[in-house]
C-alpha cells in the first residue's frame, strides 16, 4: 500500500518515465514509426494524468514543503521551480490539443503544434524529477 509520504518519489518515477516516453515518441516519430510513436505519446499522457492525480492528492493530504537548502542552491531551485510550475500549466491544454489533432488526422497542424508541445512538456518532466531531488534529497 503506498502512503501519502510515499507520492513524491511516486510522482518523480511518474515524471521520469514521462520525459522517457516522450523521447521514445519522438525518436519513433522520426524514423517513421508512427504506431509505436502513438502509443509512446498516449501512453506519455497517461503517465502524466496519473502524476497529476497523485500531486493532487498529495498536496491536498499533505500540504507543500518548504526547500531545505541555504546558500547558491536557493536561487537554481527557485529558478527550476518557478519555470516547471510556469510551463506546466502549459503543458496540459497543449497535449490535450497535440494529441486530439494527431488522432483526428490533422498531422500538419498537430505537427505545429507538437513542435511547442514537446520541448515543453519534456522539460516539465525531465524539471519535475529534479525538482523532488533537490527538495527531498539534497
Amino acid at each position: 500500500m503506498i502512503s501519502i509520504g510515499d507520492l513524491p518519489t511516486l510522482n518523480a518515477a511518474l515524471n521520469g518515465t514521462s520525459a522517457v516516453l516522450l523521447a521514445l515518441g519522438y525518436l519513433f516519430i522520426r524514423r517513421k514509426k508512427v504506431n509505436l510513436h502513438k502509443a509512446c505519446m498516449v501512453s506519455a499522457f497517461v503517465i502524466s494524468t496519473l502524476f497529476l492525480v497523485s500531486y493532487l492528492t498529495y498536496h491536498y493530504h499533505a500540504g507543500s514543503k518548504p526547500f531545505p537548502g541555504e546558500g547558491w542552491t536557493r536561487p537554481v531551485y527557485f529558478t527550476i521551480l518557478i519555470s516547471h510550475v510556469l510551463l506546466a500549466t502549459a503543458t496540459l491544454p497543449l497535449s490535450i490539443v497535440t494529441l486530439a489533432r494527431g488522432f483526428r488526422g490533422r498531422f500538419e497542424k498537430h505537427r505545429r503544434i507538437a513542435r511547442w508541445a514537446l520541448p515543453i512538456w519534456l522539460y516539465v518532466s525531465v524539471t519535475g524529477v529534479i525538482v523532488y531531488l533537490l527538495l527531498y534529497h539534497w
